[in-house]
Order: C-alpha cells, then structure tokens, then sequence
C-alpha cells in the first residue's frame, strides 16, 4: 500500500489539504459535545435526573471505543472515504437529536455522536500528517490535536450561546450543525487522498495489546490518561448541572464558556508546552492535574464560581502537558510492528476513563446529592493522578540491574533513545 506524500500533489487542492482536512476534523468534534450545556434542559423535557444525564453522557464512549477498533480500516479504504463516513455519521448523529422526544432516541445520538468522533480522532490525525512534508509532521501531529481539543470546546460554547440567546434552544444548536458539518462533506471531498492502494474490504477489529517490555511505560501513562479524561468527563457531564443546582447560575452560555475554558486551556497548552520534554511534562501533568482537581472540589466546598473557572483552566492544561507526554512515551518505547495496537489500547484506556468514573458519580448523586458525589469523584481522580506520579518518579530512579543491563527506561528515557 502506497502513501502518497505532499511532494507528489500539486496545485491549490494538495496545498488547500491540510486545511480542509482541519476543518471537517473540527467539525465533526464539536457536534460531538454540543448537547454538553443542554443537559439540564432534557432533563426537564425528558424528565430525568442525574443519573441518566451521566449514562446518556457515557454512552458517547462506547461509540468512540467501538469505532477505534476499526482505527486501521482507512489503511485498506482510504483516508477520504471513512472521514467521509465519519462526517456522513455525525449528520446523521445531528438529526437524531432533532427528533429526539425520549431518553433511547437521545442515547442513540449520543452513540453515533461517539462512532463519528473514534472514527474522525483517528483517521483525521493520520491524515492532517500525510499531508504534509515530511519535515512538518511534528508539527502537522500538534495541529491535529489542538483541532481535537478546540473543536471539543467549540461545541458547548456554541450550542450554550444559541440555547440562552437564540430560539428553539433543543433544535438550533443541531440545525447550525448539521450545515457545518455539510460544509465539512465538501471539504472532505475537496481534499487530496493520501493512500495510493485503495480497495474496498470489509473493516475488521483490532485487538488492543501492549508489549510486556512496554508496560512499565504504558502503565503510568494510560493512568494519567485515564484520569484526564475522567475529568473531561466529569465537567463535560456535571457541570452544567452544578451550575444550575449547587452554583445556581441557570445562565446556558456560562455552562458552554466554563466548559470551553477547559477545552481551551488543552488546546493553548498543547502549543505552548509541545516542546517541554517528556521527562518533566508527563510527570507535570499529572502534578498540574492534581492541583485542578483540589481547585475544583473547593468550589464544590465553597460554591465558588470563579474557582471552579480556575480548575477547570488548570485541569485542561494538566491534560495537555500528561497527555501528550504519555501518547508520545507509549508510541516512541513500542516497536513498531506492534506499535498501532499498543496506541488503540491507550486511547481505549483514556475513553474508558469517560465513562465508567462518570456513571458512577451520577449512581452516588442519588445516595449523597450531586455536590458530595463529585467531590468524592475530583479526590478518587486525584489518588489515581497521584499514583501515576508515583510510578513515573519510581521508573526515573530505578537503579541499574546487577547483571549490568539497563534499568527500565522511564517514558522520557524511551523517547530520547530514539
């Protein structure tokens, strides 16, 4: 199978590439959280409570896991037809939504919401670095992530500014979605293929697997991962209901702008530290991520509105430095053949982390009230950021075998052998 590089196209299409390609990645991740400030508003349409609120948020995962197992069909299809596919996904996700009159309608836009952004998260970023000159794939690969985290961001600033601002604030949001999302198809079908050797065949699962040497690495880092993520989750879901019934600010944009801000926060730190070393930044992150969960919990504590901005801030930049510390230490220490498995198991690590963590605060909401089931949830995160210092900071200190060999390699060690 060939892959055909920036060298070989020429013209305003292969240069207008990586732009169009952005933009549909964009697109389609910010349908994927644009119910996000809604919650409370399908709660009193719906009429439920916490509990489906965190189940209907944590279906998304199992879409997102599901089409992640396929990560390697663009290899055989092409890279056009499964973002195409991804795209085509999202529409549909969109006016899902629309007709959405009852708990299971909204379940299953949440699903196909998760199917188009596993499928988009992995095919995009491939792509967005095809495209490119060799020379600027780093750069191409810091792109494809910042996309992925503005685009996650954009979705609840988007859909709280027309939910407070706008009519119809259940059917707006997903009718300016699914025109975005139009405009994507184009920009898709505009774009260059990257794979030469295109044929059509059946998409088969990839078994997720990690290298017995790798897992010293691997451990820690999808760790870190998955409490990131947990928090992403836990803010994505929660939030706009602590908002409405600890905080009382019912005001919708503000729960898209403090979610933003976290969004945010990843993506201006994915810029700003792509060049602290692996070494200090995965360490960092998880100490960073700590410290977002403390600030949090004490505007739980202190129904504080101007601390919980904060936290949320300073747990997007802890997600930014961890996680692109721990993707990077994960893929340079694995061998290369085994090298897609072993990224497939980490991202699955990270997705779990939205779901499962975040069904279990809505469980605990009906027990001891939304307040103490999240507080309970930041502390929990927090001793699992924690552990994951811990055995980051033990793999930097290990001391050399006897039999002279050497030591397992910290994350940063692995990545500055190769």
């Amino acid at each position: 199978m060939g892959i055909r590089g920036h060298g070989s196209g020429r013209g305003l299409r292969h240069a207008a590439g990586p732009a169009l390609m952005a933009y549909a990645f964009w697109a389609v991740m910010l349908g994927t959280t644009l119910a996000t400030p809604l919650y409370p508003l399908y709660q009193r349409h719906l009429g439920f409570g916490s509990l489906v609120t965190t189940v209907v948020f944590a279906v998304y995962a199992a879409g997102v896991i599901f089409a992640l197992l396929f990560g390697r069909s663009s290899d055989a299809l092409g890279r056009r037809r499964v973002m195409l596919a991804g795209v085509a996904v999202s529409m549909v996700a969109a006016v899902v939504y629309l007709v959405a009159g009852n708990v299971p309608v909204l379940l299953a836009a949440r699903v196909l919401s998760g199917l188009s952004a596993g499928v988009v998260t992995a095919t995009g970023t491939v792509t967005l670095v095809e495209l490119v000159r060799p020379e600027r794939r780093g750069a191409a690969a810091l792109l494809a992530a910042a996309v992925n985290m503005f685009g996650l961001g954009s979705g609840p600033l988007l859909a709280g500014l027309l939910a407070e601002y706008a009519p119809h604030p259940l059917a707006l949001p997903f009718v300016v979605d699914f025109v975005l999302l139009a405009f994507a198809l184009v920009a898709v079908l505009a774009a260059p293929e990257t794979v030469q050797d295109r044929r059509m065949v059946w998409p088969r699962a990839q078994r997720p697997a990690v290298p017995a040497e790798v897992r010293p690495v691997f451990v820690p880092a999808a760790i870190a991962a998955f409490s990131a993520f947990a928090v992403f989750g836990l803010v994505t879901a929660v939030v706009p209901g602590i908002l409405v019934n600890v905080l009382h600010h019912p005001d919708r944009a503000l729960a898209g702008i403090v979610v933003f801000a976290m969004f945010g926060a990843s993506t201006v730190g994915q810029v700003l530290f792509a060049k602290v070393p692996e070494r200090i930044a995965l360490p960092a992150g998880c100490a960073v991520l700590v410290a977002g969960l403390a600030a949090i919990a004490g505007a739980l504590l202190a129904e504080s509105l101007p601390l919980l901005v904060t936290g949320t801030v300073v747990v997007g930049l802890g997600q930014s430095l961890g996680f692109r510390a721990g993707l990077a230490a994960v893929t340079a220490g694995t061998p290369a053949a085994q090298r897609a498995q072993t990224v497939s198991s980490f991202f699955l690590t990270a997705y779990a982390g939205i779901s499962l963590p975040v069904i279990l605060v809505g469980v605990a909401a009906q027990a001891f009230g939304l307040r103490g089931a999240a507080v309970a949830f930041t502390a929990a995160v927090a001793v699992l950021a924690l552990a994951a210092l811990a055995a980051l900071l033990r793999l930097e200190r290990r001391p050399a075998r006897p039999d002279g060999g050497e030591p397992a390699r910290s994350p940063a060690s692995h990545h500055a052998g190769r």
